[in-house]
């Protein structure tokens, strides 16, 4: 975890890298290398630092805090993400906090996703064996940023990871790093919509109970 005794500015970004495998990563690898990199960057390799999945949620909240823009790094399965990081979100997004009543932690910071596919991208296609465009797969990230009050940022996704040329792969990279290097004097970030309103009424899940409403479903 030497990354995380980086000095880090408030205003910052906090990197969450999660990949099962990184020797076997074609991309992703190049991808954390690059954030490590990157001045003002603090980065969480998930699975290094949480490989009994017994995450550190006081921890990680102070982290997440602390930052302005908050980066999902990770290979796409199952069309979703790794299960140590939905297990982040569960266990650190918590109501109260992140959501809902008093949970204000997040609101007006930004997300931004950073993933990579296995299939090419013309295989997002209604013709074609995903049956649906990539977009189609995005919405649990978009509301769960939204619930937050967190801003969504364009996802920068590299398609066929396992195929593409290595010079696509090392552009890839390129863009990734100067992007974090360049936050937040993003220029299409002063087009984007403020996020959305998405207050949770404490009727739907009032703080006693979100353990156990939890714990139900």
């Amino acid at each position: 975890m030497d990354e995380l005794a980086k000095d880090v500015i408030s205003g910052g970004i906090y990197v969450l890298a999660a990949h099962p495998n990184w020797r076997d990563s074609r991309v992703n690898r190049r991808l954390l290398e690059a954030a490590r990199a990157a001045p003002g960057v603090r980065v969480q390799d998930l699975y290094a630092s949480y490989a009994d999945y017994d995450i550190d949620v006081a921890g990680e909240q102070e982290r997440a805090a602390e930052a302005q823009l908050l980066v999902l790094l990770h290979p796409v399965q199952w069309y979703s993400m790794p299960a140590l990081l939905k297990l982040w979100l569960d266990e650190v997004l918590a109501y109260g906090w992140a959501y809902g009543t008093g949970g204000t932690a997040l609101r007006g910071k930004d997300l931004w996703l950073v993933a990579t596919t296995g299939g090419p991208e013309d295989s997002y296609h209604p013709q074609s064996y995903n049956r649906y465009f990539f977009d189609a797969f995005l919405p649990p990230y978009e509301q769960t940023s939204a619930l937050c009050g967190m801003r969504f940022l364009p996802p920068l996704v590299l398609h066929g990871a396992h195929a593409v040329p290595d010079a696509a792969v090392a552009a890839h990279v390129q863009v990734f790093g100067e992007r974090l290097r360049s936050y937040p004097a993003w220029p299409e970030l002063a087009e984007l919509d403020a996020c959305p309103a998405c207050e949770v009424p404490p009727s739907d899940r009032p703080r006693e109970a979100a353990a156990s409403v939890a714990g139900a479903q």
